[in-house]
Order: structure tokens, then C-alpha cells, then sequence
């Protein structure tokens, strides 16, 4: 082989290198862009109870945020049923690729381990923890026409006459805070079990029932247009937005504090990287100060958490949910 034949092998060989190089710095480079462009088409939010509720009304605020942040739609879809479980399973079976998020809380996530005997679902393993979006408490309210104004009173009327409670159906957090409320205090209410917290409230409002254990943001509205009366919140102090509704620790009854969490789940097989990516996002809103008071309008407190945080807070929760099930009897089955 000559010199010249020699020199245009090596040519070629290092134009073949070269391509091989440029094609793999443009490898990384695409992988670094798909990596970093999160998201590139439109996100589901999916929450798993009814419209008008406090998961759906904080599903809203935040996805319209990360829609303006993202630059991509977030389509809050309702998928409510089975106590939140439809829409979970619906999540739970969805591409592990940040896509198809849950508006989650304690309720459905912690609770319904112990209440439904099976479960289409691990409701630790199938999902990836996300971020907390707020603490809500929730608060006892009566019929307008209820003789009562505070926590004692309802218990001394309870004594006196039949009283029922609605609740968004059994095993559900409604139902749960009753049966603890009748416990704590020696109270006899009946529960009564409604599908959804929507109902339970229409049929308070009307005067069918006389109590209702629910979510601020879902009678928020309710309590200022004086058609049902705040006797107490359960949460370890007064809310900001109802500064005159008093916590049920302080109404006599020590020791009862329940401040329910809301938060976001994604689907198993979504990269951590992602979940502190979309944690950053969520965090960012959370301080915004328009969030912070459109969630004070509702009774809610931001809440920011790490997803480490949210999953230990989610196993914690259902241990301690467990005993309280177990103590009420109550089942979904």
C-alpha cells in the first residue's frame, strides 16, 4: 500500500470518528433537552372526589399556577367514586412519566388502607410522592335552625334530642371525626353516609340532617352566607380566615387535633428527578403571595414538604389512621 493510500484511510477514519463523536455529543444533548424540557404536552391532574370539595378547589388553584409556570395546559380532571379510589386506581395504572398526576390526601390515601379489605392498589408502592400543598382543618357544622352556637352546646343537645351526622360516605374522614367527636365526648349522633361530601352538605343545608364534620374550603362559603353555622375547627389552632371559630381543643376537649394534609402523588416508575423537579415548581407557587391568600379564603395553610417528607408523613398516617378505623368499626365492605 502506498503513502497516499495510507493518507486516505486515515482521512476517512477520522471523518468516521468524528461523525461518531458529533453524534454523540448530539445524543446528549437531545437526552439533556428531554430531560429539562418537563413537561413538552399537556399535564392531568387527576383529583378523586366530586367538583366544589377542598381537594378539587386546591387541585384548581395550583394547576392553573404550574399551567402558567410550565407553559402547558394542567387539565384537572375529576374522577371521584368508591371513596377516591376510582380516580387513584386511574393514577396508579398511568405511565410512570410525571404526565398524570394525583390530588391526593389523607382521606383517601391514608384512610381507605384500612377500610376496603382490597384495594386495586399499594397505596405506598404504586405511587411516588410529590409535594404537600396544604394543611386543611376541617370543622364541625350545624343546620342554621340548630339551636347551638358552640361545641358544648351541640353535645347538650345531642343529649336531649336525635341528632345525625352526614358524612362523604363511610370510612371516609367525615365519618371518622364524628365517630371519634361521639367517643371524645359521649355523644350519640347517627352517622349518616352520603356519597360525596356534596351531598351530605345539601341535605345539612336543607335541614335533613344536623351536623356535618368537612373540609373549610368546602363550606367555606356556606359559614359567611350564614346558612349553616362554624362551631369548631380540628386543627391545633384557629383558622386564618375564621378567626372566630374556635378549634374543638380549646371548645373542652383537649387532645382532639386532626389538620388533614393535601398533596401530590405521581405514578410509580416517575423518576425521582422529576418529583423534585415538579417539588420545586409546586414550592415556588406555594410562596407566591396570590396563592397564599386565595388558600386563606378557603380556611387552607400552604403546606411545602420535600417528597421524602410527603412519604414518610403517608406511612406514618397510616398507622395511626389504622387504629382509629379500628377502634370505630367503621368498613367500606
Amino acid at each position: 500500500m502506498n503513502d497516499s493510500s495510507l493518507t486516505a484511510d486515515r482521512f476517512r477514519t477520522r471523518c468516521v470518528l468524528g461523525l461518531l463523536a458529533s453524534l454523540l455529543v448530539l445524543g446528549s444533548a437531545a437526552a439533556q433537552t428531554a430531560a429539562g424540557a418537563f413537561p413538552n404536552k399537556p399535564v392531568r391532574l387527576i383529583v378523586p372526589q366530586t367538583p366544589g370539595g377542598a381537594s378539587d378547589a386546591l387541585a384548581r388553584i395550583v394547576g392553573q399556577k404550574l399551567s402558567e409556570k410550565w407553559g402547558q395546559a394542567v387539565v384537572v380532571e375529576n374522577r371521584p367514586g368508591a371513596g377516591g379510589n376510582i380516580g387513584m386506581d386511574a393514577v396508579a395504572k398511568a405511565p410512570g412519566d410525571g404526565y398524570t398526576l394525583l390530588m391526593s390526601y389523607v382521606g383517601s390515601h391514608a384512610i381507605n388502607p384500612s377500610i376496603y379489605s382490597k384495594l386495586p392498589f399499594d397505596p405506598e408502592a404504586d405511587f411516588v410522592a410529590v409535594a404537600t400543598l396544604a394543611n386543611v382543618p376541617f370543622v364541625a357544622v350545624v343546620n342554621a335552625s340548630v339551636p347551638v352556637n358552640n361545641i358544648k352546646g351541640l353535645v347538650s343537645y345531642a343529649a336531649s334530642k336525635p341528632v345525625s351526622f352526614g358524612s362523604a360516605g363511610n370510612g371516609s374522614v367525615n365519618h371518622l371525626l364524628g365517630e371519634m367527636f361521639n367517643t371524645a365526648s359521649g355523644a350519640k349522633m347517627q352517622h349518616i353516609p352520603y356519597k360525596g361530601a356534596a351531598p351530605a352538605l345539601t341535605d345539612l343545608i336543607s335541614g335533613q340532617i344536623q351536623v356535618v364534620f368537612t373540609s373549610l374550603p368546602s363550606v367555606a362559603q356556606h359559614i359567611r352566607g350564614a346558612t349553616v353555622k362554624g362551631l369548631a375547627v380540628t386543627g391545633s389552632k384557629r383558622a386564618a380566615a375564621f378567626k372566630d371559630i374556635p378549634t374543638i381543643a380549646e371548645s373542652g376537649f383537649p387532645g382532639f387535633v386532626i389538620n388533614p394534609w393535601f398533596g401530590l402523588f405521581a405514578s410509580k416508575g416517575t423518576p425521582m428527578a422529576l418529583a423534585r423537579q415538579i417539588n420545586a415548581d409546586v414550592n415556588k407557587i406555594l410562596q407566591e403571595k396570590d396563592v397564599q391568600d386565595r388558600f386563606a379564603t378557603l380556611g387552607a395553610e400552604p403546606f411545602e414538604s420535600t417528597p421524602q417528607e410527603l412519604q414518610a408523613m403517608l406511612q406514618s398516617d397510616i398507622k395511626t389512621w389504622a387504629a382509629v378505623v379500628k377502634s370505630s368499626g367503621a368498613t367500606a365492605d
